[in-house]
Parts: structure tokens; C-alpha cells; sequence
């Protein structure tokens, strides 16, 4: 279970989020809409640690440990993962060098063995073929030359292979053309378990009728204004977020 409390924090003096509160239960799916400049984005990139922001006040509870005393590696460990809106490409990575560089920081940090090559590569190529990624991809360095789709499966393949505890998917629909979209929420969807949760967050309701989630929040002004079932995006596509406007920067 992932619980924020009375969550505080500005970035150069600009306050955002504003005494937010969320729980996102084990298993749920848990989304997140609204309009530019809520915070939505701050909000993703403060959970896993990123250090440009400062947290006033607050507490984000995972399982009941306070991962604002974490670093954005120990976080990781703990088993929070972000898919972020825009992937880096990193020259000089080889896909696959990256790839099991994680998986054996993730297990040596839980006290595990480091995997065998050959259960590594066993292990990849399952999850690639589920998410269309072919071995050209693989052979690549990491995200380079890649489309936004590409980009977009290969964060799915990443979390396939760390199997984190609470995932964060900061508008992962965004540049996806239809078909990408879809292998994308196919991969999200088989990952969908009794002990793992997602925050998606997203503008738009096309990508909650991929990833049908089980409540969906409307964040404004840094803080959660309503709460609903999925028939809350329906609403939202059809009426747009001029009721919760804000022109504060996210």
C-alpha cells in the first residue's frame, strides 16, 4: 500500500503540491487526470526521488516506510519504478548492459545472487516477444534511435524484469499511435497482481480504456479535488477540466 500524507513541496520557490493526500491500495490501480499545471508529473517524479524538488511536509508511506528518507536508489529496491512521459536515450548503454546492470542492483540489494547470463537472456527474450521488441532493439544502445513507442515498450520490458511493488506510469499514452498504445497497455495489464499497484497518470480517458482502472482521481492545484470510479474519465473526456483550470506550472 502506497499512503501520502499532507504531501508538501516546491521546486525554486514554486509551491505545487499543497497538502495532497492519496492511498492506493496493494492490487488497485489507481488513476490520475487533470489539467496542465496540477502537479501530476511532480507528484511522479517526487515519489521516486528525484532530487530537484523540496519537500516542505508530508509523508509518502510504503508499506508503511517513509521513502522520503530513501534515496531514488534505495526506492527502487523498496520496489517503486516510474515509466517516465519522455525516456532518455543514453549513447554509449547497450540495451542489454543496462538492463541486467538493474536487475542485479535490484537483487543485490534484497541480498539475492546475481543472475546467470543465460537465465538473463532466457528471461529478456519471454518479455520482449510478449511486447513486440525485436533483438535488433536489444542489440541497440539504450533508446537510441528508438520511436516514442519503442521507447515506451522498452520502460514496460524494464518493469516486466523488476517486477516492482508500486509502478508509476507518467503519461505513458503520450506519442503512442493506436497500435503502440495497445501493445504498451497489454504489457501493463499482464503485470496487473494481487501485491502490485499502479498510478497512472494521464490527460486522457483512451488510454484508461486499455488500462481500466479501479478509481480515478482529478488532481487541481496541487491537491486531489475528486475521487470516482472509472466512469469518472468518461465524464472528464466528455466535460474537459475547465472546472478544475489551473494555471500553475507542474
Amino acid at each position: 500500500m502506497l499512503e501520502i500524507k499532507n504531501l508538501v513541496v516546491q521546486i525554486e520557490d514554486n509551491r505545487i503540491l499543497n497538502g495532497l493526500n492519496l492511498t492506493v491500495n496493494d492490487g488497485e490501480v489507481a488513476a490520475i487526470m487533470g489539467p496542465n499545471g496540477s502537479g501530476k508529473s511532480t507528484l511522479s517524479y517526487v515519489i521516486a526521488g528525484k532530487e530537484d524538488y523540496e519537500v516542505l511536509d508530508g509523508e509518502i508511506l510504503l508499506d508503511g516506510q517513509n521513502v522520503l528518507k530513501m534515496g531514488a536508489d534505495e526506492r527502487a529496491a523498496a520496489g517503486v519504478f516510474l515509466a517516465f512521459q519522455y525516456p532518455l536515450e543514453i549513447p554509449g548503454v547497450g540495451t542489454m548492459t543496462f538492463l541486467k546492470a538493474c536487475l542485479n542492483a535490484q537483487r543485490r540489494a534484497r541480498g539475492e545472487a546475481e543472475i546467470a547470463t543465460p537465465d538473463f537472456i532466457r528471461k529478456v527474450n519471454a518479455a520482449a516477444e510478449k511486447l513486440e521488441i525485436n533483438k535488433d532493439m536489444l542489440r541497440r544502445a539504450l533508446n537510441v534511435g528508438f520511436s516514442g513507442g519503442e521507447k515506451k515498450r522498452m520502460e514496460i520490458l524494464q518493469m516486466a524484469l523488476l517486477q516492482p511493488k508500486f509502478c508509476v506510469l507518467d503519461e505513458t499514452d503520450s506519442g503512442l499511435d493506436i497500435d503502440a498504445l495497445r501493445i504498451v497497455s497489454e504489457g501493463v495489464n499482464a503485470l496487473r497482481a494481487e501485491g502490485r499497484s499502479f498510478l497512472v497518470i494521464t490527460h486522457y480517458q483512451r488510454l484508461l480504456d486499455y488500462i481500466v482502472p479501479d478509481t480515478v482521481h482529478v488532481m487541481s492545484k496541487g491537491l486531489i479535488v475528486k475521487t470516482g470510479g472509472k466512469e469518472l474519465a468518461k465524464e472528464l473526456e466528455a466535460s474537459g477540466y475547465a472546472e478544475y483550470r489551473t494555471n500553475e506550472a507542474a
